[in-house]
């Protein structure tokens, strides 16, 4: 990253950081773009163009998290499908378990705020399709309709998994451990507790 990336990413971080004390201080509804661009010594329009509204600073930590699981995990050799799925929810939740109480924090306005919930659902389907390319990429297969249709519903498999235990350890802070859970979820995926599609074959496509 050169010198201008870093001091972006940096100017970035910071907008970020300041909505958040903010939206935790004054509430989501409360705290205006403009507050935000004093706090981080931005003018609104800088503010804008790093983040084109309030919703986008409540959930830019959760997309991180998302989105750099997927590049991640586009830059990893050819593994087994149930593997590949394991290493990209691992690394979600090991990343949003870095902050939890900013995890919970987004939680808490989205179950509040209409839009912010609106756009954490935008973000999860985001995340489903950007999976679903990569691993449609992936797998191979005769029929090109089913090897969508197999890495659309692994990615949804993944998301699922991924979505329950955060839900279960927002809401349960001291009982919860985020790594046990998602161990526990992937041995269910992977003995058939929860329904995983196999990749596709010539016998899934034409039968014996």
């Amino acid at each position: 990253m050169g010198l201008r990336e870093l001091k972006r990413e940096r100017t970035r971080r910071l907008i970020a950081d300041k909505a958040f004390e903010l939206f935790t201080d004054h509430g989501f509804g409360r705290t205006t773009v403009e507050q935000i661009a004093a706090a981080a010594e931005v003018g609104p329009s800088t503010l804008y163009r790093y983040f084109p509204t309030k919703e986008t600073l409540v959930l830019e930590f959760v997309e991180d998290c998302l989105m750099d699981a997927v590049a991640w995990f586009r830059e990893q050799p050819p593994v087994d499908l149930p593997d590949g799925l394991q290493a990209v929810i691992e690394r979600v939740l090991e990343e949003l378990e870095r902050n939890p109480d900013r995890v919970r924090a987004v939680y808490e306005m989205a179950d509040q705020t209409p839009s912010v919930s609106a756009h954490l659902q935008e973000l999860i389907w985001r995340f489903r399709e950007e999976l679903t390319e990569e691993l449609v990429r992936r797998l191979s297969g005769p029929d090109p309709q089913l090897v969508e249709f197999t890495a659309a519903l692994s990615a949804g498999s993944a998301m699922n998994i991924i979505e329950t235990v955060v839900r279960m350890w927002v809401d349960n802070p001291d009982g919860i451990d985020v790594k046990e859970l998602a161990h526990r979820a992937m041995s269910l995926l992977r003995g058939g507790g929860i329904p995983l599609p196999a990749a596709p074959s010539d016998n899934a496509i034409h039968g014996p």
